[in-house]
């Protein structure tokens, strides 16, 4: 997105997310140690077939790091060159998770269909980001800024929504498991709330957007909620289809499971860091809630 505006609002971006950076990037870490620690031979198996995407992924999110915290503190002739490097970083970390999904959808499968099928989903996950990083920025800011960011969110929101169908209509017809699951009675009854509500969510969003379009209406931060409620569903949906699976068809996660004496371990350090994670996020948007300021290291 800060490829698409003027520098002062590329500033205005910046600032949007600096006091947010670092916390969010948290939940990264302790999900992959998790993983390692909790089922490791699943994390092997995974990164076995995923080691080219994941390690892109790594230089992404380094590149935007690096990229976030130095153009803040770089003279204005070098800021471009930085901006450069976290569009760039952004994009590459963005087009690693959503090819890394597809993969696993298919259940690693290596044939010219698959890889067409994970390149489709890293492009829609891209667009997914491109919406919720939209429709963030039109609650943290205003005037011209705001303006476009609506804009950019109607936009990706179309692709979003693609992506998320292809994946929703694709994941039933890899597996004669999953597809029971969704489609056998009663579980067919109970579970139609989850692409109901998916698609109100994806409607609601719009129709605010479109809203939003106007002068001197109202709710700014409906599509941000939207966005959020979407990849919760999304997230729901693919847990509840793979079940108990860590590695689709292949490995449970009854199976993957460390040995009790890890599992303890594991189990207690989260206990006491997942609540200081969740504070330490909920007191960081309390402070810094409202419209973002120029962000300044003088």
């Amino acid at each position: 997105l800060s490829a698409l505006a003027p520098d002062a609002q590329r500033d205005m971006m910046i600032a949007s997310i600096g006091p947010f950076w670092d916390a969010n990037e948290t939940w990264l870490v302790l999900g992959v140690g998790i993983l390692l620690v909790a089922f490791p031979e699943a994390h092997g198996m995974v990164l076995g077939a995923l080691y080219l995407p994941v390690a892109l992924m790594l230089v992404g999110l380094i590149l935007r790091g690096v990229a976030f915290d130095f153009r803040a503190k770089s003279a204005p002739a070098y800021k471009p060159h930085w901006d450069r490097a976290f569009v760039g970083g952004s994009l590459l970390a963005a087009l690693s998770q959503g090819y890394m999904l597809g993969r696993y959808v298919l259940g690693f499968d290596g044939g010219a269909g698959a890889q067409g099928f994970a390149a489709l989903v890293a492009l829609c996950m891209v667009a997914a980001y491109c919406f919720i990083g939209a429709a963030w920025l039109i609650v943290k800011t205003d005037g011209a800024l705001q303006a476009g960011a609506v804009r950019w969110a109607r936009s990706a929101l179309r692709f979003t929504a693609f992506g998320a169908i292809a994946i929703s209509a694709t994941t039933p017809l890899v597996s004669d498991r999953v597809f029971a699951r969704w489609f056998s009675l009663p579980e067919l009854l109970w579970l139609a709330p989850v692409p109901l509500l998916t698609a109100i969510l994806f409607a609601a969003a719009w129709v605010a957007l479109g809203r939003l379009g106007r002068a001197g209406a109202g709710g700014e931060r409906v599509p941000f909620g939207c966005g959020v409620a979407i990849f919760a569903l999304c997230f729901v949906g693919l847990a509840y289809s793979f079940w108990p699976f860590v590695v689709p068809e292949r490995l449970t996660m009854w199976e993957a499971a460390s040995a009790p004496e890890s599992l303890l371990i594991i189990f207690a350090g989260t206990v006491v860091v997942l609540p200081v994670i969740v504070g330490y996020t909920v007191f960081v948007y309390r402070v810094f809630g409202g419209k973002a300021r120029a962000l300044s290291y003088d």
